[in-house]
């Protein structure tokens, strides 16, 4: 099958699936007399669970590793597992630093609201108290 029917089988841009096969985490398919490249099933199906893996968090790096462990014939759960968990670690960092900008903005707004009301200002007090020495 050609670039643009893999394309539309796996969900994806036809430049996506020359992307992947220039960084090596699809390998080139072979070539028809003619010079066109001849893709199978199997190629949908690895830029299939690329896709899925992505949206799990991991990068083209660690996919690129998982499929090697595949392509060598090793199983990749325990390299797989590594890398969710250190991805759960990153989430679960930057919820605590959103959660700590989230009190902050609040803490703003009722600032602002009480200048508001006390000064009268012109202008938002959110935005120029903010900062100010």
């Amino acid at each position: 099958m050609r670039i643009g029917e893999v394309a539309q089988r796996a969900g994806v841009n036809p430049k996506t699936i020359r992307y992947y096969e220039s960084i090596g985490v699809l390998p080139e398919p072979p070539r028809t007399h003619s010079g066109y490249r001849d893709y199978d099933n199997e190629h949908v199906e690895r830029v299939r669970f690329i896709k899925s893996a992505q949206r799990l968090g991991l990068k083209l790096e660690d996919i690129a590793e998982v499929l090697a462990f595949r392509d060598r014939g090793e199983r990749p759960c325990d390299y797989v597992v590594e890398v969710v968990r250190r991805e759960v670690d990153k989430l679960s960092s930057r919820m605590r630093e959103m959660r700590r900008l989230e009190r902050e903005l609040e803490s703003l707004v009722a600032d602002a609201e009480k200048r508001r009301a006390i000064e009268g200002e012109k202008y938002c007090p959110l935005i120029t108290h903010h900062g100010s020495p």
